[in-house]
């Protein structure tokens, strides 16, 4: 097997003008891949430094230590020509650019792709990363995950009747909209080698959203009937629920009756297997409520962990509803080395791992324009430029 240590992606070079997360997450993932990252902050820095506490002891919050490892940093204030003159410098042997400015931004720049940058780097990627897209009846407004999650329809399906529509707890339109930019980067650059042409690749907020919406778009599409706030449980399959068993929750998930065949043998409900109610899927769905209270008074008295352990060995799918410092204490959370621990820094890594060429996660988070001296330097700027630069707000070496 052919190995390398500097990762997949190593001699790519990504100019990273994004902030806050799907941007930086993309661009977090081709680094630890081994592509060269210029992160290009604006004067005030991206935004999720000053999102805590908590807050790591240079100052920075812990939100953005977890979406900017590995990448190089300085500052540029893109409305200034001389700042621009850096940026196209650093385009000259680029061959990916990812922004999420709000459309329009990077043409009231002079900077847009189409009007600046296609034909003087015909092999640039380009990843525009927006809420809405450029145009249309929602074009160029600005959208955060939660608005998102709110709009598309994921918070009329997410909670119970209790707390009504609820925000999921991550952001997850964000997370996906971030490997949504990757995925669109990686198919742009295997088409260059084709042809050798760049091209602009397109992430929007909007359309991630409405491709999560499996399988409850596709009910309503079939059946015009409107779905219903469920808490854990699933539209589609029963049981496939968050159940209370003697010291805590778990998650029980069937899809098949066999596998519900093992699942009443192992706790005592053979009874049901018999059962017309809970025979197919169909079945069991039409009565789960009545399902739901047979299995949490055949659980009551069993513990959490025994019982899921059990349940897996038997190959029924389950687990513990765990807390976050539970679930990155678990043994196969080491085992996976899913953490990224060094001096002053633990993350988590990316989540793709490749047995020829294996990324490695880069440099601990860069402090504000941490690498402007060296970069620029590596540019041609000579000090006294740089010193003009930096004295200028062109690129500024603190936050405004």
């Amino acid at each position: 097997m052919r190995t390398t240590s500097s990762g997949a992606l190593r001699g790519l070079k990504v100019i990273d003008l994004t902030r806050v997360l799907a941007g930086p997450l993309c661009t977090q993932v081709l680094a630890d891949q081994g592509a060269d990252v210029v992160k290009i902050e604006p004067p005030a820095g991206d935004e999720t430094r000053r999102l805590g506490p908590p807050f790591d002891s240079a100052g920075s919050a812990a939100y953005f230590s977890a979406l900017n490892r590995g990448k190089r940093a300085m500052s540029l204030d893109l409305s200034m020509p001389q700042a621009q003159d850096v940026l196209h410098r650093l385009l000259g042997d680029a061959d990916v650019l990812v922004e999420n400015f709000l459309p329009g931004t990077m043409e009231r720049w002079g900077l847009g792709y189409e009007q600046a940058l296609a034909d003087r780097y015909p092999r640039l990627v380009y990843c525009n990363i927006t809420g809405f897209g450029a145009d249309g009846p929602l074009g160029g407004l600005p959208g955060y995950d939660a608005v998102l999650q709110a709009l598309c329809g994921l918070m009329s399906v997410n909670g119970d009747e209790s707390c009504g529509a609820t925000r999921i707890g991550i952001p997850v339109v964000d997370h996906l909209t971030g490997y949504v930019a990757l995925s669109g980067i990686l198919m742009a650059l295997h088409a260059r080698g084709a042809d050798g042409r760049g091209q602009r690749v397109e992430a929007a907020l909007y359309d991630t959203a409405l491709s999560l919406l499996l399988p409850h778009a596709s009910n309503w599409l079939a059946s015009q009937k409107d779905p219903e706030l469920l808490g854990s449980a699933h539209p589609n399959i029963a049981p496939y629920d968050k159940f209370r068993a003697s010291d805590g929750e778990l998650f029980i998930g069937i899809m098949t009756d066999v596998q519900f065949q093992r699942f009443c043998s192992h706790v005592g409900l053979q009874a049901l297997i018999a059962d017309e109610r809970f025979t197919s899927n169909a079945q069991r769905l039409v009565h789960r409520d009545a399902l739901k209270q047979a299995i949490e008074t055949a659980i009551a008295s069993m513990a959490c962990e025994p019982l899921c352990e059990s349940l897996m060995r038997a190959g029924v799918p389950a687990g513990a509803v765990n807390s976050i410092p539970r679930a990155l204490a678990h043994a196969h959370c080491e085992h996976r080395q899913m953490l990224v621990q060094r001096d002053g820094y633990t993350g988590v890594r990316s989540p793709m791992r490749l047995m020829g060429t294996p990324g490695v996660a880069g440099a601990s988070p860069p402090q504000f324009a941490q690498d402007a001296a060296q970069i620029l330097e590596s540019l041609g700027f000579s000090p006294e430029e740089r010193d003009q630069l930096q004295g200028s707000g062109a690129a500024p070496a603190t936050r405004r």
